[in-house]
């Protein structure tokens, strides 16, 4: 499974932030269960929702990856823009993905109910929008792990 990742953070491409949570999810995709994930582009962008849109068309386009994991943007902030700029590019929104990871992170803290993070498809890629936090970002992707492969095998018309 081809995977992209897209950090959403003026701050870490200003480089006044550390990006602390590539590490994790770089770690999390390459270890996933049954076919392990190749980390195909990691690519940081501004907190600007038209510029956020044209990188995933981008990467869509280019990298052609099987999924594409946004990380940031997803508050209620003036700059958070990821779900937005998703919704912007999908083909298809797939609300149950975000619903799913709101429902478990609610468990753990109720400004879960904050994110608003979402997912959708474009072409034969899967956009998945995850929390700026490296614990966040972390504990949601642990969340979809056990369906992305199906889905992905689903998107592409195949049976799994």
């Amino acid at each position: 499974m081809k995977v992209a990742i897209l950090v959403v953070s003026s701050k870490i491409l200003s480089g006044a932030e550390p990006d602390q949570g590539r590490e994790t999810v770089e770690r999390m995709v390459t270890e996933l269960p049954g076919t392990p994930g190749v980390v195909v582009a990691y690519e940081v962008v501004s907190d600007d929702r038209q510029t956020i849109r044209d990188k995933l068309i981008h990467l869509c386009e280019g990298a052609q990856p099987d999924v594409i994991l946004t990380l940031g943007g997803t508050g209620v902030r003036p700059t958070d823009w990821a779900p937005e700029a998703t919704r912007d590019v999908i083909d298809k929104e797939v609300p149950g993905i975000g619903e799913a990871m709101r429902l478990e992170s609610l468990k753990k803290v109720r400004t879960a109910m904050l994110s608003r993070g979402t997912a959708g498809i474009r072409g034969s890629t899967l956009i998945i929008n995850l929390p700026g936090s490296p614990k966040g970002a972390k504990e949601n992707l642990a969340v979809i792990l056990p369906v992305l492969e199906h889905t992905v095998e689903k998107i592409h018309k195949r049976d799994g």
